[in-house]
């Protein structure tokens, strides 16, 4: 058979019985496509400055589910290397994640994760459970920990609605370590460089059975608050129209807040900071 009997048709490989993961269908047969492979030479160590890098992102339960947000900037030392990064992302239908750290990677690893999920669909006939998406997301940051080492970290949260849970309970919120550590969070959980001061205005606002729309305003002031000490946190941008990307996941699966209802809320959380610079007090 010649090259051109061959060319466009599947290998061999496509047509073994294997894993349901296609991560470890790649790092069989193609593992240079990995987002977990290295840039740098054996031994390099990345400067601290020649990589974006994003923060701050969190998740909040509520009422109908659970809710995930992030800010927009990106940064390069001290230098803004963008204003308007997507760091929210939806992996399937009841499930999203956020990244803090280095965003090529991150971007990559995102989009390795969604086609992982979807491909164990494809091949298992059913979604994947909730738990068995945080521990396959736990393992494709592990094999990034050569490269986190060398400084090119990635620091996911996941959030899902959990049909299976209690009553209630069913948003859930993951958190990871560089190495791969699995916690499950209860109410709410922050990463990234602003993470301090998000967690501190969360745990004055947060209260169990919040509304989408109470939920949606503190994390907006959570951000606010991030934004307003840590300098790699871009607060909202009114004049270029750059706001928070909020999400919500409820029964009804994922859905991104429409930019004019985020618009809306942050100007009112804006007005609100005008009369208190240091944002509402705790909920009692």
């Amino acid at each position: 058979m010649t090259a051109n009997d061959t060319e466009g048709r599947l290998g061999e490989e496509f047509f073994t019985p294997g894993t349901s993961s296609f991560a470890r269908f790649l790092a069989a047969h193609r593992p240079e496509l990995l987002p977990t492979r290295s840039p740098l030479p054996p031994g390099t160590v990345a400067a601290p400055d020649a990589f974006p890098h994003g923060t701050t992102v969190l998740a909040l339960a509520h009422r109908d589910g659970v809710l995930i947000a992030g800010d927009r900037r990106a940064t390069m030392g001290n230098l803004i290397a963008q204003r308007d990064l997507e760091k929210v992302h939806p992996a399937d239908d009841h499930t999203a994640v956020a990244f803090a750290g280095t965003v090529g990677l991150a971007l990559d690893m995102v989009k390795l994760y969604q086609v992982e999920l979807t491909h164990f669909e494809k091949i298992e006939g059913i979604p994947m459970t909730l738990d068995g998406k945080a521990r396959r997301l736990a393992s494709m940051i592990r094999e990034n920990l050569g490269q986190a080492m060398q400084g090119l970290a990635v620091v996911p949260l996941l959030a899902g609605y959990d049909p299976k849970a209690p009553e209630g309970e069913r948003g859930r919120i993951f958190s990871f370590d560089v190495a791969g550590g699995l916690y499950e969070k209860r109410a709410f959980h922050v990463e990234g460089s602003g993470s301090p001061y998000a967690g501190g205005a969360l745990k004055k606002l947060y209260r169990p059975g919040l509304t989408r729309r109470e939920a949606a305003l503190a994390a907006l002031q959570a951000l606010y608050d991030a934004a307003d000490d840590d300098s790699a946190t871009g607060g909202p941008d009114l004049n270029r129209r750059i706001f928070p990307l909020v999400s919500v996941i409820t029964e009804d699966g994922f859905e991104r807040l429409p930019e004019t209802e985020t618009a809306d809320l942050t100007r009112e959380m804006v007005d609100q900071r005008r009369s208190r610079p240091d944002g509402p007090g705790a909920v009692s």
